[in-house]
């Protein structure tokens, strides 16, 4: 994932931090957990709480420090299952199990006079302060409170309990992850004012495809953080996060610079090529050439020894580069030796959030130079709603400007032939330059034309040339000057030969 931010707040030096075990989470926490205080991890089950508190126990570990896990639900079997399906070890970590005895299911050990309140809410409460007692750990992990509130029953007492848990924990000098089920229907705000912070894990349900997960840090006392929502995903290994994109963090002054496509005619057509910290958007019908334009720029860029990401959400790796040879593009070489990275996204499957983490490790792991989106079609179905997709490009997009990247996003319009073409979602204003493509017929001919009609950097060519894809290259003709309502596709001959 992409390399995680070094942002620490100045109100906690980093020796005062605690790491979660999670560098995403870490980076939207500014450094961790503040130390020595009691924090919430509330979510539905299956939202990875346990998995996030192994880690979070596990890396005290890694730095020496005493973890303490005591599991009021699950066993310590189960969690072991758990551990060994990311491939973690939790042989240095106390597991303390306080799960009911079997023998309560004896007729003679049911209650009758005293509530089990009474009885078992203190012996589990004992049994905690016993344990951490004799531990003395740094890190203290109780999965979970439901079972605490069930046994409460009252609210009230509930909440004594854990304000008693709370004066006592202040003295031990350790850091606390409380994790909560959500078993009641109504949000425990009580317990959210109490605790120092709370981490909310949610699964977010869509309607085909993989479930969408998001963490949200809802409270963080005495310290800032990112706010808003992130996304997440549960993967072998544990828990990783995708904190949201913030452009304005990676603000940075870049001079202009034309990146040509290595065709004497499109640099013309763009007014001497696209510049660099820009966005261009090729637009137009399906199979007019969007997709080998943006590959022509790809692999100039490339045999200058640029590394480029080409993040393609609906052609194979292996055909697109095999059409590309045709059009004598040849990337198959530049992708043996890493310079071109084709990255096959499943948008069914990918989160935005984890999508933008993967431009960002090109970027900035990669030093990738130039970055295609092909195409904003499919991009669009990994969003949650339409209206979203413009805030999630516009950061994306100031984020690479700010990098000094140029970027190249391809939408392909509904239509074919004529002047009424529609598209999924207008992002036009975005872009910084907009190339658009167009059949047209011509002698009793489909053909297709190419133009340039917007360059926010400077001038640019204002006329219409014809495109022809192959054999063995990609061929921009001169200005159709003998037409008029190209773009309409039924353009009039004015004059001039048909080679012309």
């Amino acid at each position: 994932m992409a390399a995680v931010r070094n942002e620490i707040n100045l109100n906690w030096p980093a020796a005062s931090r605690v790491g979660t075990g999670c560098n995403g989470l870490d980076n939207i926490l500014k450094g961790g957990f503040p130390r020595g205080r009691i924090y919430l991890i509330e979510g539905d089950p299956g939202a990875g709480k346990t998995t996030l508190a192994l880690q979070f126990s596990l890396d005290g570990v890694q730095k020496g420090e005493r973890a303490l896990y005591i599991t009021l639900s699950e066993s310590r079997s189960d969690l072991f299952h758990s551990a060994e399906s990311h491939g973690l070890s939790l042989d240095q970590i106390e597991i303390v199990e306080l799960l009911p005895n079997e023998n309560d299911l004896l007729p003679e050990q049911q209650y009758t006079v005293f509530h089990p309140a009474e009885v078992e809410l203190n012996d589990r409460m004992q049994r905690i302060v016993k344990e951490v007692q004799r531990v003395r750990p740094e890190r203290l992990v109780i999965d979970a409170l439901s079972e605490l509130r069930m046994l409460a029953k009252d609210p009230l007492r509930y909440r004594r309990q854990i304000l008693s848990l709370k004066d006592f924990m202040a003295d031990q000098e350790c850091t606390v992850l409380l994790l909560d089920d959500r078993s009641s229907r109504e949000p425990d705000l009580q317990l959210h004012s109490v605790v120092h912070g709370v981490v909310s894990m949610d699964k977010v349900a869509r309607e085909y495809g993989k479930t969408r997960r998001q963490i949200e840090i809802v409270k963080l006392r005495g310290t800032s953080y990112s706010e808003g929502f992130h996304d997440y995903a549960i993967v072998t290994g544990g828990v990783v996060v995708f904190p949201r994109l913030v452009a304005a963090d990676s603000r940075s002054e870049q001079s202009p610079e034309p990146v040509s496509s290595g065709i004497d005619e499109l640099d013309a057509l763009t007014g001497g090529g696209l510049d660099r910290g820009t966005s261009s958007l090729l637009i137009g019908p399906a199979g007019c050439g969007k997709t080998s334009i943006a590959l022509q720029w790809t692999a100039t860029a490339a045999r200058r020894g640029e590394c480029c990401a080409f993040l393609s959400f609906e052609e194979a790796p292996n055909t697109m580069m095999m059409r590309a040879a045709g059009l004598g593009i040849d990337i198959r070489p530049h992708v043996a030796n890493g310079t071109v990275a084709i990255e096959r996204v499943d948008p069914a499957e990918m989160s935005p959030g984890e999508m933008v983490a993967l431009v960002q490790q090109h970027v900035e792991e990669k030093s990738a130079r130039l970055v295609v989106l092909d195409s904003l079609n499919g991009y669009l179905q990994s969003m949650p709603g339409e209206q979203f997709l413009a805030v999630h490009l516009h950061e994306l997009l100031a984020y690479l400007s700010n990098r000094g990247v140029l970027t190249l996003m391809i939408l392909a319009q509904a239509g074919t032939i004529g002047s009424q073409m529609q598209s999924a979602v207008d992002v036009s204003y975005l872009a910084d330059n907009i190339l658009l493509l167009r059949y047209f017929e011509a002698h009793g001919e489909v053909r297709q034309a190419i133009s340039t009609i917007k360059r926010r950097s400077g001038s640019h060519e204002h006329t219409i040339r014809e495109l022809k894809l192959g054999p063995d290259r990609i061929h921009i003709g001169r200005p159709l000057h003998d037409f008029q309502g190209v773009l309409t596709g039924t353009p009039k001959f004015l004059g001039g030969s048909k080679e012309n």
